[in-house]
């Protein structure tokens, strides 16, 4: 018999309520990007559903909810923002497409403002480029022309078919889950993981030529690695971009939302600095500091029951006592990213990119490797290109001339230079980057520790770390997104919620026992569902 997820919250909730209604548990969490803010957010949500009574505590060092997810704003107007990092989502994202929606904010579509033609780059020619103002068949022509018939068509029934497969992990059977490396075994992903996108495409016949130009420059701005160095699913996630939205006014409200309706008591400019049992043992205490300029660390006034984690744990600088964690958190190596982003009257120039001056340059560059290069040649393996990716995101206007001017985004393993941008626009940029003669009117750089380093693995940080103690960060090894992480943040949130019903109930941990069971006998008619849903 197929088990009821709803009606065992309800039977469940109801017990909660009978036997817990009067105990509070105060649960922190550390971090309010994507994962804290969401895990604040289902926290409320299904607490209030099954009838129990939290009270949670978000913590973030910085003044900005949101993390990654953060808009820039052109010559510092905040009427004029743009995505400095994490700028899209589809509609398959459905844990920000359905919060979007529900808090009512605005979509809108990315490339309005950007510029029709892309071409991809090997750092000598443009191997191929694309017009979104030509008709739809004369794309598909040159696709066909350049690839053949059979590597776009096997691409996308890849793409279709891993992504369901992935897509199991917000149903009933397959949420919430303990283990992430038991839920891609159930889910064969770590067939995915297991190889690398270069090895996962070719072993499906998918086409050398299609795989290395047209994929690797996707996974190259998605993921700033090339195929051989990433494994198969961030491959595949990075193609899986149909329909993409983003929200108008920037992306990270979706998450400060989640965090203003979550009823939490919100701790901005605050860090975690420590996490130890208290005097009982059954407890957590947390040491903070408070400001840009922090002084001695604070014990936080209240105690926890539950901690939640809810960033990179390496990057945190957060001491534990020796019984927090019952495992080892694992240390990832992340990217380091360069996002640039500046403003200029000028186009790019023609002959950077070996073009003859009558030839305008496509305003989007997504780049590859050249054929001299190997996926490790230069800087993280950029190859000859020397950046992973130079587009236009608009327009903006500059208030010293109320003229409008490009807006330019570049990704890159290093710092841009003065020389570089020199270059690339035709004209003398300082060492200052604006002012003077300066084809560039504003400019503003910043280096993120972006996304893991995705080699090919089979097993992943769970998300239970310790006898009360929950990381979110593990997903990101699997899959490095917005989407994503929210996910991860709801599962801790749903797994709390779990445990506070079966303690009230005496019940331990028999409802996810009977909810893995039933995620076995399930399995094969959820996936057909998604496939529906996807094509």
């Amino acid at each position: 018999m197929k088990f009821d997820f709803k009606l065992a919250t309800v039977a469940a909730g109801f017990l909660g309520y009978v036997f817990a209604q009067s105990a509070e548990r105060k649960i922190a969490i550390i971090g309010a990007g994507a994962a804290g803010s969401a895990a604040a957010y289902f926290l409320n949500q299904l607490a209030t559903e099954a009838g129990v009574n939290v009270n949670v505590t978000l913590f973030e060092k910085t003044n900005h909810i949101g993390g990654r997810s953060i808009t820039i704003n052109a010559f510092d107007d905040p009427a004029q923002p743009f995505e400095q990092g994490a700028s899209i989502f589809v509609p398959i994202n459905y844990v920000l497409y359905e919060s979007m929606n529900a808090f009512g904010l605005t979509p809108r579509d990315p490339d309005v403002g950007s510029d029709p033609v892309m071409g991809i780059w090997d750092g000598n020619s443009f191997v191929f480029t694309i017009n979104e103002n030509h008709p739809e068949w004369w794309t598909n022509l040159k696709i066909l022309l350049r690839y053949g018939p059979t590597a776009p068509q096997k691409a996308k029934d890849l793409v279709t078919a891993t992504i369901g497969r992935f897509l199991q992990m917000y149903t009933p059977q397959f949420f919430p889950f303990e283990s992430l490396t038991e839920r891609a075994e159930q889910l064969n992903l770590t067939a995915v993981t297991g190889v690398t996108g270069q090895h996962f495409l070719a072993a499906n016949g998918v086409g050398t030529l299609y795989a290395n130009e047209l994929i690797q420059s996707l996974a190259r701005v998605n993921y700033a690695s090339n195929l051989p160095n990433m494994h198969g699913l961030c491959a595949m996630g990075s193609v899986a971009a149909q329909g993409a939205i983003a929200v108008q006014g920037g992306n990270w409200q979706i998450f400060d939302e989640m965090a203003q309706r979550s009823d939490a008591h919100i701790q901005l400019d605050t860090a975690v600095t420590a996490i130890d049992k208290d005097s009982s043992g059954t407890k957590f205490e947390i040491q903070t500091t408070s400001g840009s300029t922090p002084g001695t660390p604070s014990t936080y006034p209240t105690s926890f029951d539950n901690v939640i984690i809810a960033n990179p744990f390496q990057f945190s600088g957060i001491s534990v006592g020796e019984d927090v964690f019952s495992t080892t958190l694992e240390t990832i190596d992340y990217v380091q990213l360069h996002v640039t982003i500046f403003t200029s009257t000028k186009k790019f120039k023609p002959s950077f990119f070996n073009l003859p001056s009558w030839i305008s340059a496509p305003g989007a560059v997504l780049t590859t490797l050249a054929k001299t290069d190997t996926p490790t040649s230069g800087p993280d393996g950029v190859g000859k290109p020397g950046f992973w990716s130079l587009t236009t995101l608009g327009k903006a206007t500059n208030p010293q001339t109320n003229q409008q001017e490009n807006v330019y985004k570049i990704f890159s393993p290093e710092a841009v230079t003065p020389s570089f941008l020199s270059d690339l626009l035709g004209g003398t940029v300082p060492s200052t980057f604006t002012g003077g003669s300066s084809p560039i009117s504003w400019y503003k750089a910043t280096v993120f520790h972006s996304y893991p380093k995705t080699s090919p693995r089979t097993t992943f940080q769970d998300p239970i770390v310790g006898e009360g103690v929950y990381y979110t960060s593990g997903i990101e090894a699997f899959l490095s997104t917005m989407e994503t992480s929210a996910l991860m943040g709801k599962n801790v949130a749903r797994l709390i919620v779990d445990d506070i019903l079966a303690a009230g109930s005496g019940s331990g941990s028999k409802m996810v026992k009977s909810r893995e069971s039933d995620s076995e006998r399930d399995s094969q008619g959820v996936w057909w569902e998604k496939q529906s849903v996807l094509n």
